[in-house]
């Protein structure tokens, strides 16, 4: 048993938290940009791209994040594609995040009056100038809060690619567990970490929901 003090394990759970936090915001800044070009298809109202897009997000939504990231792993090296843990942890949670923010946009999108876009209509505007300059601003503040909302558990979520070996917060905890034989303590500074990254998170969530619901 190595005697590590407190501050050793903080220290080294740390540096750790800085994975969680590039991985966090891999996934969430490719899942919504992924999200977006999904949301765009469905919008085109054309019935192939809205199958397409309706069977991509049951795909995501409907399986365990924990097998889509066995899968970009171990899947891929199956097909003889090595790829290292976090570019394999990166794309499962940017595929996963794309799923969930196309469906939370999506309806932010519809909670827009139909009138919105009938006088969208009647300016003889094109489906991208209606979505720029009329529906798309009314959405954005609508979506703000659950996308702020989302990311949370996109951080959450990181703590699963501690399977497939990338040494994120939840693997260092483990890795430093096996050495210190302190599970307690060890655990306890890793829920506090989690809590320190996704608490703001959380409270501007709840204060952006308050402050539209006045709005409205």
């Amino acid at each position: 048993m190595v005697d590590f003090s407190l501050w050793d394990i903080l220290r080294n759970l740390l540096l750790a938290a800085r994975w969680t936090v590039a991985l966090s915001l891999m996934a969430f800044v490719g899942g919504g940009l992924l999200g977006l070009a999904l949301l765009a298809l469905r919008l085109t109202r054309r019935p192939w791209a809205e199958r397409a897009v309706a069977v991509y997000v049951q795909l995501f939504q409907g399986t365990p994040l924990l097998m889509q990231l066995f899968l970009a792993y171990f899947g891929l090296a199956l097909l003889g594609i090595n790829v290292p843990a976090f570019v394999a942890a990166g794309a499962a949670l940017t595929l996963y995040g794309s799923a969930f923010l196309s469906e939370i946009w999506r309806g932010c999108v519809n909670a827009i009056p139909k009138g919105q876009w009938e006088a969208a209509d009647s300016l003889a505007l094109s489906f991208s100038e209606k979505l720029r300059h009329v529906i798309g601003p009314q959405a954005l503040r609508i979506a703000i809060a659950p996308t702020v909302g989302f990311s949370v558990q996109i951080i959450k979520g990181t703590a699963l690619a501690s399977v497939i070996g990338f040494i994120e917060l939840t693997k260092a905890g483990t890795m430093i567990t096996n050495t210190t034989f302190r599970p307690f303590t060890v655990y306890a500074c890793v829920a506090l970490l989690y809590f320190v990254l996704c608490w703001p998170l959380s409270a501007w969530s709840r204060r952006l929901e308050r402050k539209l619901a006045r709005v409205h």
